[in-house]
């Protein structure tokens, strides 16, 4: 027993060895560190800095509208609506992707490249099954405009099977 606590006391006593000196791993530890302090920014494509011009020939996405309300909504049910852009800008507009904010909304999207003044379409379904209530649906769309996404909305009623509470009174 007494061989135990000393071992665990030359333990504990090493472990603090207040005379060990910090340079042994110190850089690596605090590398990270340093080199944010050294470089702040963050290069993040989504972002035009203050001090980066924006492209005046760049495409422009120019949705006719950016929010579709489908009212109520049966349960189970798929239903789909298509959104119509605009390349209002100066050069092709291409999507890169469409990223939701659930797996129960698709989207498709005009893959060839939108020439200006032309129209491209982002069809979104939405899949009802197993949800409920009121419902709300982010589509993201990459493209190469300024800023390179572009935010659409879908949203509805999803109603239930069962017996509502008007019928229930």
């Amino acid at each position: 027993m007494k061989y135990q606590i000393f071992l665990a006391a030359a333990l504990l006593l090493s472990a603090c060895n207040s005379d060990k000196t910090t340079e042994v791993g110190s850089a690596g530890m605090n590398a990270a560190a340093t080199d944010a302090a050294a470089n702040p920014t963050v290069d993040n494509p989504n972002v035009v800095s203050e001090d980066e011009a924006p492209n005046p020939n760049a495409p422009v996405m120019k949705f006719t509208e950016t929010e579709f309300d489908f009212g109520d909504i049966k349960a189970d049910s798929k239903v789909r609506h298509t959104f119509t852009f605009t390349n209002t800008g100066k050069s092709p507009l291409l999507i890169q992707d469409a990223v939701v904010s659930c797996g129960c909304t698709t989207p498709s999207w005009t893959k060839a490249p939108v020439l200006p003044g032309a129209q491209g379409t982002m069809e979104v379904q939405f899949d009802s099954r197993g949800k409920q209530g009121i419902v709300s649906k982010q589509i993201a769309v990459r493209a190469n405009t300024q800023p390179n996404i572009t935010t659409i909305l879908i949203k509805g009623n999803i109603l239930t099977d069962g017996p509502t509470a008007a019928s229930a009174l």
